[in-house]
């Protein structure tokens, strides 16, 4: 049973073809933290992903995925929060986007901490204010809103794969949070 999301654009290239990919080249992504925020715009719950991994192991990630050729970064971002979120999710995407953090992931453990088994992936890591409804589709199990204390946790934080726990810890950071 696979749990990848499908391929909105399958003419982009053939399974075949991006696994012949994801072995030469850094494949681009864009990873979203969803949050919300109070009136003055300091952070009051995060939005993790709960998905279930092909062995079956259950993991807390984040909205992300691929950027397609010739499609820009905002286009991306929107694409991706409203195929996990769905579509009243009413991301509020910034003026300027500024990443939070550039994650490099490498097929096995490096000095980035981070890892994705399946390829070397550079993604462009912003975190995204949601006002509106969240009804997590495709691969997403459930969306949990989550204090930034609760999301942290040693027991959720032990939940993230690849090194995504660090990665949240970045987002709270550049919203100073937990000063």
């Amino acid at each position: 049973m696979s749990v990848r999301t499908p391929d909105p654009y399958p003419g982009w290239l053939s399974e075949d073809e991006l696994r012949e990919a994801r072995q030469r080249l850094p494949m681009v992504y864009v990873e979203a933290v969803p949050v919300r925020c109070d009136p003055l715009g300091y952070v009051t719950e995060v939005g993790l992903l709960l998905q279930a991994t092909s062995e079956g192991k259950m993991v807390r990630t984040f909205v992300s995925g691929r950027v397609m050729y010739r499609e820009t970064i905002r286009a991306a971002l929107l694409r991706h929060l409203e195929k996990d979120l769905g579509p009243m999710a009413l991301p509020q995407l910034p003026p300027a986007l500024v990443p939070f953090a550039v994650a490099e992931y490498f097929p096995s453990p490096s000095q980035s901490g981070l890892t994705d088994e399946r390829q070397h992936a550079v993604a462009l890591a912003y975190l995204i204010p949601v006002t509106g409804e969240c009804d997590p589709r495709q691969d997403a199990l459930e969306l949990s809103w989550l204090t930034p204390e609760e999301a942290l946790s040693p027991d959720i934080y032990a939940e993230f794969a690849g090194g995504r726990g660090d990665l949240l810890r970045q987002a709270l950071a550049s919203a100073s949070w937990g000063r």
